[in-house]
């Protein structure tokens, strides 16, 4: 996992025997164990990592009035009950031109307004709830709805 993983040398002389991983990856999931012998003592301990993960498909940017499906995975092992979608931090609903499916979010004709935070909320049948945060991007035009502009003669217009 170099050089992606490290662990504080400085911070072992106090007992934290951390370890950090950076950036983390789907296939990082897993159970980590760790054994840090002082002298004749041995002290160990286990730590499971999960790991979520919020695609975008196409890849980001997304042009304006273009399809995209956004997905949400975890590693968690118990069955999937609920997705939820937030976003700018608000419940989202589903509407006609937006489609929630197990563990996704389709928007058919996106626009400017849709861009910004998206969370997505996974609750499963053990009732752990886990989510995640994908900073959506939208190209399009964020103008005036009229796209008629006035400028004074010998003025600088945009």
């Amino acid at each position: 996992m170099r050089p992606r993983v490290s662990v504080q040398d400085s911070a072992l002389r106090n007992g934290n025997f951390s370890l950090r991983i950076d950036p983390v990856r789907s296939e990082d999931a897993g159970l980590y164990e760790a054994w840090v012998t002082y002298n004749t003592e041995v002290q160990s301990c286990q730590v499971e990592l999960g790991v979520i993960t919020v695609t975008l498909s196409p890849p980001s940017p997304v042009i304006e009035n273009e399809l995209l499906l956004l997905s949400c995975n975890s590693s968690h092992r118990a069955s999937l009950v609920e997705t939820c979608w937030f976003h700018n931090g608000r419940l989202f609903p589903t509407s006609r031109t937006f489609c929630s499916l197990p563990g996704a979010l389709s928007i058919f004709r996106p626009a400017m307004s849709d861009a910004g935070p998206w969370r997505c909320q996974l609750r499963y049948s053990d009732n752990e709830i886990i989510s995640a945060t994908y900073d959506l991007q939208i190209l399009g035009f964020d103008g005036p709805t009229n796209p008629v502009v006035y400028a004074a003669a010998g003025s600088a217009a945009d």
